[in-house]
């Protein structure tokens, strides 16, 4: 028998043990007794509540707030930010992709709130191509929750590409248009 096959029966049985301990930690042991009865109390730290209110949570604090870690939407004012996997504002999310929809994305983080697209050239002028990074700020549907950056750049005689200067309005302008898109989705939403 070669080393080589050796090797493979050992590493099955380290893998095959390994993953018998595992299981083996996962076991609930048995204490006696009456297999309904509760092995560990429920106490005030454990249920945010006097002994015997097992659940309550309504004056437990938290390391991430008042609200606690609210990954997917939910809370209080959950019409207007509830979307399964979007940690921002869903119409301001859902209006930036539809705002720039006609160019290529680079990469989209729904829970960090970026959208980073890759260059674009318009048709009509091939010479110039754009890029854009979106950031949603918060959960609110507000004015000031999106934030545009255009880069813009243009090709030099030798063929290659140079940055170019940005009108401030071109992101302000884009903003408006996300901001415009996301309200309509609002409103067609609550209808």
């Amino acid at each position: 028998m070669t080393a080589s096959r050796r090797r493979i029966p050992n590493l099955s049985r380290c893998l095959l043990g390994g993953a018998a301990l595992l299981l083996g930690a996962c076991a609930v042991p048995d204490l006696g007794g009456d297999s309904s009865e509760e092995v560990y109390p429920q106490d005030q730290r454990r249920s945010g509540g006097p002994i015997g209110r097992p659940g309550t949570t309504a004056n437990r604090d938290s390391i991430f707030g008042k609200d606690g870690l609210l990954l997917f939407g939910e809370g209080e004012d959950t019409a207007s930010t509830a979307a399964v996997g979007v940690g921002v504002n869903s119409f301001l999310w859902r209006g930036s992709l539809d705002t720039i929809s006609f160019m290529p994305l680079s990469s989209a983080d729904p829970f960090g709130g970026v959208i980073i697209t890759d260059w674009y050239s318009p048709p009509e002028t091939p010479g110039e191509r754009f890029k854009i990074n979106l950031y949603i700020l918060g959960r609110q549907l507000r004015a000031d929750g999106v934030r545009a950056a255009v880069f813009h750049q243009k090709r030099d005689p030798a063929g290659g590409w140079v940055d170019a200067a940005v009108e401030a309005k071109t992101s302000t302008d884009l903003e408006n248009a996300i901001l415009t898109r996301a309200r309509q989705l609002r409103i067609n939403s609550v209808q």
